[in-house]
């Protein structure tokens, strides 16, 4: 039986250019090339920028297989490869010049008066009001109340999340080889009522994170996984912890995160 890889890409005319030329090298290296996870699908290669890997991984439901990204994007921050490299990879994967890396994920439980509902995430998840207005919302951690926050919203990220919205957002860049969660407040506000943290908050990844919505202001809640948003109406609260899912992540030899950093940011 052949080994399978599978492929997803984005529209972009440079993300089908890359694909036709990277399934024409897997075929003639004798891997089966597919666009579904097949019983034997051994590796996902994902083409486009961070937001097609992310894509990806949702399609996929984090499905327990390695994934690579092939950047035809911008950043390309999760994306290692260039078009250019496609036979150095081919190379180094047939030799086994590689390594996993384990990605840890986080999970919302999202309760509202109706049900419950769960979103996963590998980068991050945000709170927000679904309305380009202030939204008010108490913090609890553990069980233990920490603020009452007034401003555009809360953004919990994964170190490997760290990089993105959370940079973005004024959040500290953390190794992806530590295990923790980091809350960061999006342009939070002080006034006598309302008392939020100007930065990032640090929590270990056995923390329960509460998020309550104040009914007598937000009606209708919007929530963002790795991009993508949902819309919540009567939600009483949402929980954020670390998930059992984990994303991995096929490196080759001479990967390193601080190099990723100086690359793309410096």
């Amino acid at each position: 039986m052949k080994r399978t890889i599978t492929i997803a890409y984005n529209n972009l005319d440079k993300s089908i250019e890359t694909k036709n030329i990277l399934v024409e090298k897997l075929l003639n290296s004798d891997f089966e090339v597919s666009e579904q996870i097949e019983e034997n699908t051994e590796l996902i290669i994902s083409i486009g920028g961070d937001g097609s890997f992310l894509q990806t991984v949702h399609k996929f439901d984090f499905v327990d297989i390695p994934v690579i990204a092939i950047n035809t994007g911008h950043l390309g921050f999760f994306a290692e490869l260039s078009p250019d490299k496609i036979d150095t990879f081919i190379n180094a994967y047939k030799n086994k010049e590689y390594f996993i890396q384990e990605a840890e994920t986080i999970e919302a439980n999202i309760c509202t008066e109706d049900e419950n509902i769960k979103l996963d995430a590998i980068n991050e998840i945000v709170i927000k009001n679904i309305q380009s207005r202030t939204v008010h919302l108490d913090l609890q951690v553990d069980g233990i109340k920490i603020e009452h926050f007034s401003g555009d919203g809360m953004l919990i990220s994964t170190p490997m999340g760290s990089t993105a919205y959370n940079y973005s957002a004024g959040g500290s860049i953390v190794d992806p080889n530590l295990n923790l969660l980091q809350l960061t407040p999006i342009a939070p506000m002080n006034t006598n009522a309302y008392r939020s943290f100007t930065s990032s908050i640090i929590l270990p990844t056995t923390s329960v994170i509460s998020i309550s919505p104040e009914f007598d202001f937000e009606n209708t809640i919007l929530i963002v996984a790795d991009g993508t948003q949902y819309k919540f109406t009567k939600i009483e609260e949402v929980k954020i912890y670390k998930s059992h899912k984990k994303v991995k992540l096929l490196r080759l030899n001479g990967y390193e995160f601080w190099n990723r950093v100086s690359e793309k940011f410096l």
